[in-house]
């Protein structure tokens, strides 16, 4: 439902976020933002430390009071309303265990602040651990769990008490690298079966376009682009959000001729024409910027089929990774081209080495054009 309501006009979200502002005396943390998260979704706003996520998240939570703007909560105007008597709950980066308790009395703990009678306290707290895997560990201390366990830990305190709305500051920050991956899939598939809304502040792009269902890419207190993690990695608003989302190679340009769908760009870059597919160009003459990504470049020694964009260079510089091998090109303007390529093939040696001549080529819908 959720997947289909951001294209309703007529759905009501479950966080609205109407000019939205934030500031710390001279400094604009948040800059008037708009923003409609809807229910049943697993929302990831992404930045760069300093971008203002974390500001707004503190705002959604009730840290933190709005300077300018509204925020509504299910429908309700909740910008004046203090944290606690609002339908959200927080999960912190640290987790903010209580050592000396067990996990159980962690997960009730809020619970018992609000007066909920103890036969209620004990059957969702059993609920909520058995939904996270946690409930044979119910008698343990943090102490003696893993990462892994005290963020489910944490995770299960802040769903026992059954917001609307669920905030998640870099929730997976304290796992390494192999924890993260699997909990990632955990955190996805039991936000599907609570059906709670999720938020999720990160500043790990691989976190976000794994967890969520949109992303809102922020900068300097606004939101660059918003979208579902295809469309924001495959059809970058601006220079920036192709930049900040991945890997990608930007080559200068300008526009020499407008057919259809089709322009025809003088690339200084590559040192030579090039052709894309955009629907939105910019007129003859104008500057502008071709993106393509490094896993959409094709690198051979022999010379690409037609029908395909393709440059001459020099590898410069690789590196094996196992699954695949990174290569910087330098072509002859001196620009460096970074491309990706998946090793399918076992191999004992390289396919190609330092100082190799080779042709770079991809499918012309693969580049992107920018403007800004």
């Amino acid at each position: 439902m959720a997947i289909e309501a951001w294209n309703d006009p007529n759905a009501r979200p479950m966080v609205e976020l109407r000019g939205l502002s934030k500031r710390f005396g001279d400094v604009t943390a948040v800059d008037g933002v708009d923003l409609k998260v809807f229910a049943g979704e697993l929302f990831a706003i992404l930045g760069a430390s300093g971008s203002g996520k974390t500001t707004l998240l503190r705002m959604l939570a009730g840290f933190e009071s709005p300077s300018a703007g509204q925020l509504l909560i299910d429908g309700v105007d909740m910008t004046r309303v203090p944290p606690y008597e609002r339908p959200v709950n927080m999960m912190f980066q640290s987790y903010a265990l209580f050592p000396h308790m067990s996990v159980a009395q962690n997960v009730a703990y809020g619970l018992k602040k609000e007066g909920v009678g103890k036969a209620e306290i004990a059957d969702r707290v059993a609920r909520i651990l058995d939904q996270v895997k946690m409930g044979h560990l119910s008698g343990r201390k943090p102490a003696a769990l893993s990462g892994g366990e005290r963020q489910r830990v944490a995770l299960a305190r802040a769903l026992v008490k059954r917001p609307k709305l669920l905030l998640l500051d870099e929730p997976l920050a304290a796992l390494d690298r192999k924890l993260r991956e699997h909990t990632q899939f955990e955190l996805m598939n039991l936000q599907d079966e609570l059906g709670i809304t999720f938020m999720v502040v990160t500043h790990d792009q691989e976190e976000a376009m794994t967890l969520s269902s949109r992303i809102a890419v922020m900068n300097h207190g606004r939101f660059e682009q918003i979208g579902t993690p295809e469309a924001v990695y495959e059809y970058p608003g601006n220079r920036f959000v192709a930049d900040f989302v991945g890997s990608i190679n930007q080559l200068e340009a300008t526009v020499n001729r407008v057919d259809a769908d089709r322009v025809l760009l003088e690339c200084a870059s590559a040192g030579c024409e090039m052709e894309v597919v955009s629907d939105a160009a910019p007129a003859p003459g104008s500057d502008c910027w071709v993106a393509v990504r490094p896993e959409k470049i094709l690198i051979s020694k022999a010379p690409p089929e037609t029908g395909r964009v393709a440059v001459k260079g020099v590898v410069h510089d690789l590196g094996y990774f196992g699954n695949l091998s990174i290569y910087r090109v330098e072509l002859p303007t001196g620009h460096m081209m970074k491309v990706s390529a998946q090793n399918r093939q076992r191999s004992a040696t390289k396919t190609l080495e330092w100082d190799d001549e080779v042709y770079l080529s991809w499918e012309v819908g693969s580049a992107v054009l920018l403007t800004d």
